[in-house]
């Protein structure tokens, strides 16, 4: 007994110096604990095991009843693991780890309609979303928030998918057998409808007393997903607190936006493939912190024993060698992690397109980025590899397409570049160029179907075995039944066409039969180049005179983009031209906003004529004290680089900039003796904040002429200091 005793009084001892978990939760804080586009990736980085285990933790600490876990979409597709149990297994995982809330994503759906309510339904936790609405009983089909009671506060949850899942989904999947839509997601109206019920599930959740509103969506941010990003929605509508997103693969720690009210809107949200958990902390007074978590390393034993055993019900299909690469085949940059296949060309890209053309024997293949998941290694290619490549189980057809269709296509998938879109195309049999300094004047329907374009093409000098393009030549075309029968991402373009091939062999198989029967089993050097062929050529600039690599390249596109600088004919931009005074003048006064005067510069300077090009920013460069001096300006006179330094400074000391009183400057240039007392003060400020460098010799070279392409290097350079000078003001 007195050894009893003794037991007990350690024990008391111990609780006292480590409190319990539920006594260090006394302040009642909540846990929300969330992720978004998992993506099959069950074990990666942190993993499902992880999740648990880090769940355990929190309600160790918080209490069971203070800790929620919530997804935010794109959970059950992404690799075999999905693929082969049309993401049941994803689901079986998920409710293992003990998810509360599911809003889901547009790839819940790729494993169509009747899989997508029976995987919804496999759901332990629920399932809400305020906008996916059956358009026979205009109801939403799921609850479009959920309450769950805290004790002494109430969340409400509200369940968003995007609009663009009809397109980025397979359209014919919200379609009844005549054609017309028995689903939507509220995409009218231009991103009101969305906002609007979304604004009435806020306003019932608050009415049915929620203290706190969380919108678990899957939106995105970016303008390729306006507008429907999670940012227009907070924008546009008031009470929602806390915005967890997905779709866009973003990592938000934790951002805040303005609402219709111009209240803070807490934004967040994980990236992919659990490199991070998101976890928000909840006060009693209303106080809410967001946190991401990565590195965590513990591991929950019985989550990543049934993780286990669901994939070792396909181990040895997934782990048979099928081919060999010699080369990576890639879908993003090996360097930076950046994907590419969504807006340029690469390997993987080409060879997909050449086995689609190949096996199916037609003119040209093309294939949407989105549809190209992972890359492959160099060495053994197993079937896990391939089915990671083609997740979705898409099947080939053949079409018949004239010259104007495929055109479309190509525009229409371009409409982003430099951006992403899923649409983009990858091809084969084709080459193509798109010159992105063109506005893309592609006009979508309000679901996001291509309609027409109304401008002009982007896409340009597109080459069909290499020949141009005849708009009114009819072609064979290969692809899958995603973009030819169903009008996946927006395609509605040969959706009524002669079909020559109907889903003839899964995609990843014909990947397989290509590799195997055409290539002899092994990718080859072929496809070493991991940017690809040259099928897709970027053009950012109109200029032929310009050479790609050269290092003025990004400041000219700079200058140009931001209709600073223009070529000196529609096609020749003169990079190694000097630069005249009139030009110079007149980059700055666009840089103003080309302020309006009466452009009279003939009464300033006898060798001025008023209504020229230029006349106006003279009138200007005037008025703001930029050029002084005599009776002439010689506007055609090449700027030296003294002078440039000069110009630039009095342009400075306008917006507010500039030394001020007796401030010192130094000039520390091996000819600083060669700068003109009047202009020294000049080229120190810009040199000191690196506008104007001095050359590689450490000379300034003062009476060196201003080259063009010098002149929109200083440009550039000047356009990021002008934020900081702005800022300043």
């Amino acid at each position: 007994m007195k050894r009893i005793a003794s037991l007990f009084l350690v024990l008391c001892i111990i609780c006292s110096v480590f409190p319990s978990a539920a006594a260090s939760n006394s302040d009642g804080e909540i846990v929300i604990l969330y992720t978004n586009d998992v993506h099959c990736a069950v074990d990666n980085h942190i993993g499902y095991a992880g999740l648990a285990a880090y769940k355990s933790e929190m309600t160790a600490l918080y209490g069971a009843d203070m800790v929620t876990l919530v997804d935010a979409g794109d959970a059950v597709q992404g690799n075999s693991l999905g693929t082969l149990s049309k993401g049941l297994y994803p689901v079986e995982i998920m409710n293992q780890v003990g998810y509360d809330i599911v809003a889901f994503g547009n790839h819940e759906f790729d494993y169509g309609m009747d899989s997508f309510f029976e995987l919804m339904d496999k759901h332990e936790a629920s399932v809400i979303s305020c906008n996916f609405i059956d358009l026979v009983t205009n109801q939403t089909v799921f609850e479009p928030y959920k309450i769950i009671d805290y004790g002494d506060t109430q969340i409400a949850y509200i369940g968003i998918t995007t609009p663009k899942t009809i397109t980025s989904s397979t359209p014919a999947y919200f379609q009844g057998s005549d054609g017309s839509y028995i689903y939507g997601f509220c995409e009218g109206d231009n991103g009101w409808e969305l906002y609007d019920a979304v604004q009435s599930a806020a306003k019932a959740a608050r009415e049915n007393g929620a203290d706190i509103v969380v919108a678990v969506g899957h939106c995105g941010v970016g303008e390729a997903f306006s507008p429907w990003q999670s940012t227009d929605i907070i924008a546009n509508t008031t009470g929602i607190d806390v915005f967890i997103d997905g779709h866009s693969h973003s990592v938000i720690e934790g951002e805040l936006y303005k609402n219709k009210d111009k209240e803070n809107v807490l934004l967040t949200s994980t990236g992919t493939g659990l490199e991070y958990i998101g976890k928000l902390i909840v006060s009693p007074g209303g106080k809410i912190t967001s946190e991401l978590i990565t590195g965590y390393d513990k591991r929950d034993k019985s989550t990543e024993d049934f993780i286990s055993s669901k994939k070792d019900e396909n181990k040895d299909l997934l782990e048979t060698v099928v081919a060999r690469s010699s080369v990576p085949l890639i879908i993003s940059n090996p360097e930076t992690g950046a994907r590419l296949i969504r807006n340029s060309e690469t390997n993987l890209g080409d060879l997909v397109a050449d086995a689609y053309r190949a096996l199916l024997e037609t003119d040209v293949a093309i294939v949407n980025g989105g549809g190209i998941r992972a890359g492959i290694n160099a060495g053994s290619i197993t079937y896990n590899d391939i089915i990671s490549v083609h997740p979705f189980g898409n099947m080939a057809c053949a079409v018949e397409a004239t010259g104007q269709e495929i055109l479309d296509v190509l525009e229409m998938g371009a409409r982003n570049v430099p951006s992403e879109t899923g649409g983009f195309m990858q091809v084969s049999g084709l080459t193509y160029e798109i010159h992105t300094y063109i506005d893309s004047s592609v006009k979508l329907d309000d679901k996001g179907n291509f309609i027409r374009v109304d401008g002009e093409y982007r896409v340009r000098n597109v080459r069909i075995g290499g020949k141009p393009l005849d708009p009114k030549k009819t072609y064979t075309l290969a692809s899958h039944n995603y973009l030819i029968k169903n009008g996946g991402d927006g395609y509605p373009c040969f959706m009524d066409n002669k079909l020559l091939l109907d889903e003839v062999m899964l995609d990843n198989q014909v990947l397989i039969s290509y590799i195997v029967d055409k290539l002899g089993g092994v990718v080859g050097s072929e496809y070493a180049n991991i940017y690809g062929q040259g099928r897709i050529i970027i053009k950012e600039l109109p200029f032929v005179d310009l050479i790609p690599g050269e290092w003025y390249m990004e400041p000219i596109s700079y200058v140009y983009k931001n209709g600073l600088m223009v070529g000196t004919s529609i096609d020749i931009f003169s990079p190694h031209e000097p630069l005249s005074r009139a030009q110079f003048l007149s980059i700055l006064y666009r840089h103003a906003g080309s302020p309006e005067n009466d452009g009279r510069a003939s009464k300033l300077f006898k060798d001025c004529e008023d209504d020229t090009w230029y006349s106006k920013a003279i009138v200007w460069a005037w008025e703001n004290n930029i050029f002084k001096g005599g009776s002439l300006l010689k506007p055609q006179e090449s700027m030296t680089r003294e002078e440039t330094a000069v110009l630039l400074y009095r342009y400075i000391q306008s917006l507010g900039g500039g030394y001020s009183g007796d401030m010192k400057y130094d000039l520390e240039f091996e000819d600083s003796g060669d700068v003109s007392q009047s202009a020294r003060e000049a080229v120190a400020y810009c040199a000191e904040n690196g506008l104007l460098t001095g050359l590689p010799s450490g000379k300034f070279a003062p009476a060196q002429e201003t080259s063009r392409a010098m002149a929109a290097a200083v440009l550039q350079r000047f356009g990021a200091f002008s934020v900081t000078l702005e800022s300043a003001a």
